[in-house]
């Protein structure tokens, strides 16, 4: 199959292009779109064998339920067995924008789109290309991440092009993504709405806007592997640079010190090692490649370069990497619980 790579200016969109794109995904076929968060992966959620093509192209597994992403709040109406008041409440909030909510679902979304579950998640993108194609395709679209299961998930079309292309007939191409880090995921289906994912939108936000108490699914905080989380994506090895990944945590001073061993003993072995460091540290190492992720105090830059440095581990043929960890106060969870993924778990505290 040959993948066609369509450049799209998000702010001027072709109209002849976007046609094309929803033709295909009306007649069941993939299409890998830039939203705000990262690259999705759409085909058109109340088709089973469409969904299935994402599974297969991703090589992800089936229990692993896909996003349905609307354009409207009427299309979660049209698939929800039953709307909840906070679904509503959220939806003004936060809509279009990086939030997920897990709500029960109706006959119409099939269960090769839920991962056999009962529940369905859905969300409303904040990106025009990503809006667009949903309207003119006239489908709600389940997408997951545009990447190979368990790689970093994809911040431009070029890494959607490395992991999908052949296996996809269109992506299209609306520049680097603005946030970085999946949307954050809330399940509604319980008595105590829980974040599932944590993401851009944090528990505080949410509790304000809800006026309750959410939980956090303790799953997907622990620094240990042994605590599963709820989600059933959850529970895989996500974001994985080929090289080990370990992060290191403590005092900054300590980090520091503590890397450096670390790499000098990697690099006696003769083995090619990288480093994860912010603006403040990043002339304090000595391995072989150091890259900053950004300032410390710019939690927004930390998500958005995320995946992309992984991604650029793997161009260099690293063997081995040591990061920083990152307890920012906003979103730092979000970023921690994917670098911990990323790194299999393995923290060393210092």
């Amino acid at each position: 199959m040959q993948t066609k790579v369509v450049k799209i200016d998000p702010f001027q969109i072709d109209e002849n292009e976007m046609k094309e794109a929803a033709e295909l995904i009306r007649k069941g076929e993939l299409v890998a779109f830039p939203t705000e968060t990262v690259y999705g992966l759409g085909a058109d959620a109340l088709h089973p064998e469409a969904s299935k093509k994402i599974y297969a192209a991703k090589g992800r597994p089936s229990d692993n339920p896909l996003i349905v992403h609307i354009c409207k709040f009427e299309e979660l109406v049209s698939i929800a067995k039953e709307v909840p008041a906070q679904a509503e409440k959220l939806a003004d909030a936060f809509w279009p924008g990086p939030l997920t909510m897990i709500v029960w679902k109706n006959e119409k979304v099939p269960y090769e789109t839920t991962g056999g579950m009962e529940t369905v998640a859905i969300r409303m993108p904040k990106h025009p290309v990503a809006l667009k194609l949903i309207e003119e395709s006239g489908c709600l679209i389940a997408a997951p991440s545009a990447n190979t299961s368990g790689k970093p998930s994809p911040t431009e079309a070029s890494h959607v092009k490395l992991d999908l292309d052949g296996k996809i007939p269109m992506i299209l191409d609306g520049g680097p993504v603005g946030i970085g880090i999946e949307s954050t995921i809330i399940d509604l289906t319980e008595d105590t709405p829980m974040i599932l994912r944590p993401g851009y939108i944090t528990k505080e936000m949410l509790e304000e806007v809800l006026g309750e108490e959410v939980k956090i699914d303790p799953g997907i905080i622990a620094s240990d592997s042994l605590t599963k989380p709820k989600a059933p994506g959850m529970k895989y090895k996500h974001y994985a640079p080929k090289a080990d990944l370990v992060l290191v945590d403590g005092e900054a001073e300590n980090v520091v010190k503590k890397i450096n061993e670390l790499v000098a003993e990697k690099q006696k072995n003769g083995l090619k090692v990288g480093v994860i460091a912010t603006d403040e540290t990043k002339d304090q190492y000595q391995a072989d490649i150091v890259v900053s992720i950004g300032a410390r105090a710019d939690e927004d830059a930390i998500a958005q370069h995320l995946y992309k440095i992984l991604r650029e581990f793997d161009d260099w043929n690293v063997d081995a990497i040591y990061s920083e960890s990152f307890a920012t106060p906003r979103i730092g969870q979000a970023i921690m619980n994917r670098l911990l993924k990323a790194a299999g778990h393995q923290v060393l505290q210092v």
